[in-house]
């Protein structure tokens, strides 16, 4: 039977992924100096205004600003053909201490709240990501790496991609749509940009799963040289199925970008997704999804589930390993994987899946899983 399931990615100067990147800056900026920090920063941008706020708790000294405006630049909003400049930007400073009712039990180990986290891994590659959204990331990466390189030299900061792929009875068989929207300079030509994107991006990255049949829609809607930071409004964590596995497999709701390890919402996620890989990397199924869930100031999560598609053994003794092996508490993680690091810029781009520079992306426990086998 034939399906198609596709996923979307955005490069770094879409203005969503901006608000994701400064919130995460200014988090590392304060484990930087304070690994004790306690960090629920959020930013919005809209026609020429940043504004940071939420709740941060350090003894660190942090120029909010001058992060923000850093991270501006450094995506190359820089000019005013660009829509948006780090220079001439207003950024407004609207920022608490944590409450501390939460305080007082997150400085003890216990969950600072309720929730559902979940974690997903697949066998369809060797990053053990969906294929639509691992493939969507490329291109958005790409899409910067050839702007930043003078390579096309006319595209400009905000772009989008959407990779649609074909599936027969479960296994991948090629791509059927590619699309991607880049903002661009005014002296470009439609037919310019178009060439020159298929060939510098689409055929250098994807090219080995596309043929003849394979639909192209590259800025179908023409001109796109305004970007979107000069309008709307623009939030933190407004990119959640970007962020995690493109709508493949289920998502609890809550964002990461901008909060600190002591939040389940972000540690828990990537605990479930080092589970998932390395229950994938065992050998032991195709896919498998881990939900784990938390109650407010309670240590250990009250459930955890796991679903495997594929498999060659029974999901409950999946479950009594990580049981017997694997703490799960909040402090646990946070040690386990290591994330009191300023470590959590790099993630607000592109994926915070599917990478190699990252704790909860190691193969180390495979072995814990394929002894079931």
């Amino acid at each position: 039977m034939k399906h198609y399931i596709s996923a979307e990615s955005v490069t770094a100067g879409h203005p969503d992924k901006m608000c994701d990147q400064i919130s995460d800056a200014i988090l590392d900026a304060c484990l930087t100096e304070d690994p004790d920090s306690r960090v629920a920063c959020e930013c919005m941008v809209t026609t020429g205004t940043i504004i940071v706020s939420g709740e941060i708790t350090t003894k660190a000294w942090v120029n909010f600003q001058d992060i923000a405006r850093n991270v501006v630049r450094e995506i190359w909003y820089d000019s005013l053909e660009a829509g948006f400049s780090a220079d001439d930007v207003s950024v407004q400073i609207l920022i608490n201490s944590q409450s501390p009712d939460i305080a007082q039990w997150v400085d003890t180990g216990w969950a600072g709240d309720q929730g559902i986290m979940f974690g997903y891994a697949t066998n369809e590659n060797d990053a053990y990501m969906p294929t639509p959204i691992y493939l969507a990331h490329k291109l958005a990466r790409r899409l910067e790496e050839v702007r930043q390189d003078g390579t096309l030299p006319y595209l400009q900061p905000d772009g989008k991609t959407q990779v649609s792929c074909e599936y027969e009875d479960g296994n991948l068989k090629r791509i059927n749509t590619v699309i991607i929207s880049n903002q661009h300079l005014e002296s470009v030509s439609m037919d310019e940009l178009r060439e020159w994107v298929k060939k510098e991006v689409i055929q250098a990255e994807i090219w080995d799963l596309i043929d003849e049949d394979t639909i192209f829609h590259i800025n179908p809607t023409g001109k796109f040289v305004i970007g979107w930071p000069k309008w709307d409004c623009w939030l933190t964590g407004r990119k959640i199925i970007i962020d995690t596995y493109g709508g493949i497999g289920r998502h609890g709701g809550w964002a990461f970008s901008g909060k600190d390890p002591s939040k389940v919402d972000r540690s828990a996620a990537y605990m479930a997704r080092y589970l998932a890989k390395n229950i994938v990397g065992a050998g032991i199924c195709d896919t498998c999804e881990i939900q784990l869930a938390y109650a407010i100031w309670v240590v250990e999560p009250v459930s955890i589930y796991v679903d495997m598609k594929n498999s060659t053994v029974d999901t409950q003794a999946v479950v009594e390993v990580i049981e017997n092996n694997f703490d799960l508490s909040q402090w646990w993680i946070i040690k386990f994987l290591d994330l009191k690091k300023p470590i959590f810029a790099k993630t607000s781009k592109y994926w915070h899946f599917g990478r190699n520079d990252v704790s909860w992306e190691e193969l180390n426990c495979v072995d814990l899983f394929s002894s079931l086998a």
